[in-house]
């Protein structure tokens, strides 16, 4: 039996039992990414989905899965809903942040947060200033807590998503232990 992408179990395609292997490592916690972009959503490829992915695995989170989103108020809110429900410990959201009208991925956050983390915010746009990113400078992104789980905004582009995770990383991880010991 394997363990195959999303959590799910498979036999080898030979037929053999392949053994779990057993991961060292802690897990920093659960993790959904919701990708805002209207053609990704109608099928076309989604190049940041995978790399928000990635970056996530390398700081140790176990990601459940990367949804696309239309850039429409409501589809962001109930992506975002969905994830605080499922229990995942981080959203991370990107694409939506600008300043144009279909940009409305501050206004849905806005309406699914308990409370802002304005220092997370002002952090990913100042070292985005910092890396030259113009999209994570301009970025109207939110960061806060739903519940116990922290939902943050990054812009959509590969260069803001890069430095955004870079910076995000052991900030998430300190908030998400610090909300685990509120459930207990």
């Amino acid at each position: 039996m394997r363990v195959l992408p999303g959590g799910s179990v498979g036999l080898s395609p030979l037929g053999a039992t392949v053994s779990d292997m057993e991961i060292d490592a802690p897990v920093a916690g659960r993790a959904l990414v919701v990708v805002v972009d209207d053609r990704t959503a109608h099928g076309a490829e989604d190049s940041i989905g995978p790399l928000v992915t990635e970056l996530l695995t390398e700081a140790g989170f176990l990601v459940d899965a990367s949804v696309s989103v239309q850039a429409d108020e409501v589809e962001i809110r109930n992506a975002l809903n969905t994830a605080v429900i499922g229990g995942v410990d981080l959203v991370i959201s990107v694409g939506g942040t600008g300043m144009s009208p279909r940009d409305v991925t501050p206004e849905a956050t806005s309406q699914v947060l308990d409370r802002e983390l304005p220092g997370i915010s002002e952090a990913l746009r100042s070292s985005g200033r910092v890396a030259g990113s113009l999209d994570a400078v301009l970025s109207r992104g939110l960061a806060g807590v739903s519940g116990s789980t922290l939902v943050v905004n990054l812009a959509g582009s590969r260069a803001a998503v890069r430095d955004g995770m870079a910076t995000l990383s052991p900030l998430a991880s300190r908030v998400v232990d610090e909300l685990s010991g509120l459930a207990e």
